[in-house]
């Protein structure tokens, strides 16, 4: 009986910290498709301005680049993010400034030739599966986010570039 209480008792502790993290986090923000909810975190108002002034800031938003179009991807693609965003944010463990992880870059290909397959078909063959293809945010970096000084901090050159394509980016 008295494990019962113990154990009821440190449900409704759980259950009620975190349901107060949810709301205080906005939880409910992350399963729209609402621009402002990836500005939650201070650290991604940066990337919030900086679309805001881009080319695509009329036609797409953060969910239709950085999200997989299909119903059950997307919400495993942000069930997957959430996760890595909440621990990071709370432990203060992520990489400044902050850099799209491989799989998150395919997303992102993946993205890019979902809106602009026509215009480039001739060049697609591989461009999704070869290990040296050549990605679309190659060339169009600033086509999302605007300029790249100011996300994160300024461009490192020619060694941040080839770290990044390391990476399989």
């Amino acid at each position: 009986m008295r494990a019962a209480v113990a154990l009821a008792l440190a449900s409704a502790v759980l259950l009620g910290v975190g349901g107060y993290t949810f709301r205080y986090a906005e939880g409910l923000a992350y399963l729209s498709s609402d621009p402002r909810a990836c500005a939650n975190c201070h650290i991604m108002q940066s990337q919030y301005d900086s679309w805001q002034k881009s080319s695509h800031h009329g036609v797409a938003t953060c969910v239709d680049c950085h999200l997989p179009h299909d119903f059950i991807g997307k919400y495993i693609a942000k069930a997957e993010n959430g996760y890595h965003h909440s621990k990071g944010f709370t432990l203060q463990d992520f990489h400044e400034p902050i850099m799209i992880k491989p799989k998150n870059a395919r997303i992102l290909q993946n993205s890019c030739l979902h809106c602009h397959g026509d215009f480039v078909h001739d060049i697609l063959p591989g461009s999704t599966t070869d290990a040296d293809a050549v990605r679309c945010v190659h060339c169009h970096s600033s086509v999302g986010h605007g300029p790249r000084t100011g996300l994160g901090g300024p461009f490192r050159g020619e060694s941040e570039v080839k770290e990044i394509l390391s990476h399989g980016l």
